[in-house]
């Protein structure tokens, strides 16, 4: 476990090179990442399993909205996906204060313009602010009444080891399957070294992640942060300190834009803003990125026990499987950018349930309509599921893919340095050069092609 005198040290390099730590944990580690068998395969197999953990599916909805309590968890379950992540928890939910409006769109087009595509959706959403005895009694339930499904527990605290070792206990105790850290949340109390604060500092990253799984029994997966130089450097802190799997991305610190009449930022909140996290189709090439150099490093220096799981701008089955043929195992999902006029009376019931009961039903109406705060399970609703995996299959009937591992990775191969390029490139031309164009002999002169084979012969 670093010290405090380490982290001192290293101040002048963010993410040092962390010397492999031994972890031994019998009780997490143990199954490789690989999926159901080829043989006697009629149908393509999308059956995934994770660090011993069996999904249908490797759709996961992401920590956020859709899995902030037990109707909304448990109609994703109903509905087939292969995991859910709960939103994510801490000890003190008091501490969690959000304000309104606290969403921005970012549309194809003049930005601010009413019409267009929505690519880009900025939040300054923070975790959840449900009581966590809540959110565990309703995790227990899930877990009672849907024991073979997944259920992931997010979590994040303060830089204290105590506060870490009581939430892992606590939520461990409800019988979830895994628990994903949140060293990546882009804002929201970062003075209190919580969530990307300490997953763009290595040397505090590994601590954290020493005391997580010293205490942890379940498999850990730490979530990256995007708002860094180099995305490899904690993930391999992260891996080396004894996690089972990296999640890839969080959202993208950004300003989502200046409005040009009243020139307050967006989204304003009593005439002032503050940057948030940036998502939705325009991160999805960013996240791309981002997973492959993690699958790069992941395969050249772990083994195949650890598991990684993409992240950004996923909306339809296409997105997923760029994401899997750069190595993921499994893919989030989180949901944005939709319109008011999309929903339907049953899922405005389930989001109404997101919220306490003391929550005014008429001021959530207003929000959504005015600020169209609404996402992609109110548009499609948690059957989405069923979209993806279809276009999954068509994807893998294409190739005569029967399992999700006869093409995970396929892609990375192909991804090299611009200098190799430049090598590859010249090599190329040199033998094309080398190729004697023409015929060889008059024996090879045909009717059918005497005009171009006169012309092979031209010089000039």
């Amino acid at each position: 476990m670093a010290s405090l005198q380490l982290r001192t040290s290293l101040k002048s390099s963010p993410c040092p090179t962390i010397p492999t730590r031994s972890v031994t944990r019998p009780s997490r580690i143990g199954f490789r990442v690989s999926c159901s068998s080829r043989s006697q395969q009629v149908e393509p197999d999308l059956t995934v399993k994770v660090n011993g953990l069996t999904m249908p599916n490797p759709f996961v909805i992401g920590s956020g909205p859709p899995g902030t309590n037990y109707t909304v968890m448990k109609r994703a379950f109903d509905e087939g996906w292969g995991a859910v992540i709960a939103k994510t928890v801490s000890l003190d939910a008091a501490k969690v204060i959000n304000v309104t409006p606290r969403y921005a769109r970012l549309r194809a087009g003049v930005n601010g313009s009413p019409k267009g595509q929505i690519i880009g959706w900025e939040n300054i959403e923070l975790i959840s602010d449900r009581p966590l005895e809540t959110m565990l009694r309703e995790f227990k339930q899930l877990k009672e009444e849907y024991p073979d499904r997944i259920l992931i527990a997010s979590i994040m605290e303060e830089y204290n080891k105590a506060s870490w070792e009581e939430l892992i206990d606590r939520v461990e105790q409800t019988g979830i399957d895994a628990i994903e850290i949140n060293f990546s949340c882009p804002h929201g109390m970062p003075e209190r070294k919580m969530g990307a604060a300490v997953g763009q500092d290595c040397a505090m990253l590994e601590e954290v992640c020493g005391w997580i799984n010293e205490k942890a029994t379940v498999p850990v997966w730490a979530k990256m942060t995007p708002n860094i130089t180099d995305i490899t450097q904690p993930a391999r802190v992260a891996l080396k300190s004894g996690c089972e799997g990296i999640a890839a991305i969080n959202t993208i610190m950004s300003v989502m834009g200046i409005n040009l009449t009243t020139l307050r930022p967006e989204p304003c909140v009593e005439g002032y803003s503050t940057p948030g996290g940036y998502s939705s189709k325009a991160v999805h090439p960013i996240a791309l990125a981002k997973v492959m150099s993690i699958a790069k490093m992941m395969k050249a220096e772990f083994s195949e026990d650890h598991s990684l799981s993409g992240i950004g701008g996923v909306e339809t089955g296409a997105d997923a499987t760029e994401f899997i043929l750069l190595g993921a195992n499994t893919v989030q999902v989180q949901f944005s950018n939709v319109t008011v006029k999309k929903l339907g009376i049953f899922n405005l019931k389930i989001w109404v349930h997101s919220f306490e009961d003391d929550f005014d039903l008429e001021m959530i109406l207003f929000m959504m309509i005015v600020y169209s705060v609404c996402t992609g399970v109110m548009m499609h609703g948690y059957g989405l599921v069923k979209k993806l995996c279809s276009e999954l299959k068509d994807f893998m009937r294409m190739h005569n893919f029967s399992t999700i591992e006869d093409f995970r990775g396929a892609s990375l191969p192909y991804f090299t340095t611009h200098t190799e390029l430049v090598r590859m490139q010249q090599e190329a031309i040199r033998q094309r050069k080398a190729v004697r164009k023409g015929l060889a002999s008059d024996k090879d002169w045909t009717g059918d092609g005497f005009v171009q084979e006169t012309e092979s012969m031209v010089s000039n």
